[in-house]
């Protein structure tokens, strides 16, 4: 039935309402319910912490008190430098990630549809995947200098690997037989592509660019530390500087909300291109 549907564009009318029906508790879902659900275990958590510096179980000068925590961030905030800091490691992981992306995509494409490219270019890149991000900081500042395009090449080049891995699989590992229903049914390339193709790469697309933005982050750390005088990877080294671990955990935890923030942006952008998957997951 996914080979009719694919070459058609159209759902079986029989099994187009049950369809909706079994996925419609799903959507209905209140989305503010899941993000509440989200955040408990991080409530719990630092509620637990604040209670055991409070009664004295544990020491709170390493590892501060969620409420300390809260009072950097509230000082930061209102003294602008938080947006500031906020604003400088968003542009360059924007920056980066959609060169990483698109780059990553533009040769996945294309090695997952030739075998003798693949044969060519993969081997390369995936010994180049395994080179540590650190190790292309001296190498990217002696290139590019210790400006921004030195630190957008960095995120670009994290972004890239996985993008990339996962096109090329998604493309490589496409069923055949999917492919040779379009064949029997006379589909030109283009169609074949658009109907066949696009539809069983594109939930993979979408994990790799989750993945892609995720080392995105990663990278904008180091990149930040090539004397960097903005951006959340600064903060983390002025703390560490000043022995200021507030600051430090400050900095993490702006990190972690900014990166679940673009990660929800992404599936939020990307949910109408797979509208049409009925998934187990949708159903639990």
């Amino acid at each position: 039935m996914a080979s009719v549907d694919l070459i058609s564009g159209r759902p079986p009318a029989a099994d187009a309402a049950p369809a909706a029906d079994a996925g419609g508790a799903a959507t209905r879902r209140p989305a503010a319910g899941i993000w509440l659900v989200g955040v408990v275990l991080p409530l719990v958590v630092a509620v637990g912490w604040e209670a055991a510096i409070r009664f004295g179980l544990v020491q709170g000068r390493l590892l501060p008190p969620p409420s300390r925590i809260f009072d950097t961030l509230v000082t930061l905030a209102r003294s602008g430098d938080l947006a500031t800091h906020v604003l400088a490691t968003l542009s360059r992981i924007g920056l980066g990630f959609a060169v990483g992306a698109a780059a990553g995509t533009a040769v996945g494409a294309l090695t997952g549809a030739s075998r003798p490219l693949r044969r060519v270019l993969d081997p390369t890149i995936q010994a180049l995947r395994a080179i540590p991000s650190i190790a292309w900081v001296p190498l990217f500042i002696l290139w590019l200098g210790i400006f921004e395009a030195s630190k957008v090449t960095l995120i670009a080049v994290g972004v890239f690997f996985p993008v990339y891995l996962g096109v090329m699989s998604a493309i490589a590992s496409v069923d055949r037989k999917l492919i040779e229903v379009g064949r029997v049914f006379r589909l030109s390339p283009l169609a074949l592509v658009r109907r066949v193709l696009l539809p069983a790469v594109l939930p993979a697309w979408v994990t790799a660019l989750r993945s892609g933005l995720g080392l995105g982050f990663m990278f904008v750390v180091a990149a930040e530390f090539m004397g960097a005088s903005e951006g959340l990877g600064y903060l983390l080294v002025d703390g560490q500087q000043l022995g200021k671990p507030d600051q430090i955990l400050a900095a993490i935890i702006t990190f972690a909300v900014l990166g679940k923030l673009c990660d929800s942006l992404i599936v939020a952008l990307t949910a109408p291109l797979l509208a049409w998957q009925d998934t187990a997951r949708d159903r639990l």
